[in-house]
């Protein structure tokens, strides 16, 4: 097995996403969640990141992901506006936008943080295929 190394991570990543990134597809994905738009800002281009499809209150020492490169981290901000003649409402979004090269499959030996306002880190270590899903 490879050695084992600490990652930021990235929590309850829909299953598509994941199937996609296990298949080695380069992929670009908005991160709305506050807890991985949080984890995102510190992410840069050239970082390496763990994506699970599991929730953050659900991760623990063994889950699989997927360890992938940021290519491309941009951050965006929409601005909504809905109005009639009886109301005016404008509100604004922030999103991350991440394009991912998915590297390996990996599966966590250890949580290196997981409190809700805080970035969720994990030691994990690259795995053959053949132990994995």
């Amino acid at each position: 097995m490879g050695d084992t190394m600490e990652y930021i991570a990235l929590t309850g990543i829909s299953d598509n996403v994941m199937k996609e990134l296990r298949n080695h597809v380069l992929r670009t994905i908005e991160i709305r969640s506050p807890n991985n738009f949080l984890a995102a800002l510190h992410l840069n281009a050239g970082d390496y990141v763990f994506l699970t499809h599991t929730s953050a209150q659900d991760l623990t020492g063994g889950n699989i992901g997927v360890i992938a490169r940021v290519q491309k981290h941009q951050i965006a901000t929409h601005k909504l506006v809905h109005s009639n003649e009886m109301l005016y409402e404008e509100c604004e979004m922030t999103m991350a936008r991440i394009q991912l090269e998915p590297k390996c499959t990996a599966r966590i030996r250890k949580i290196g943080g997981n409190v809700i306002g805080e970035i969720t880190r994990v030691d994990a270590e690259e795995i053959s295929c053949y132990e994995a899903w």
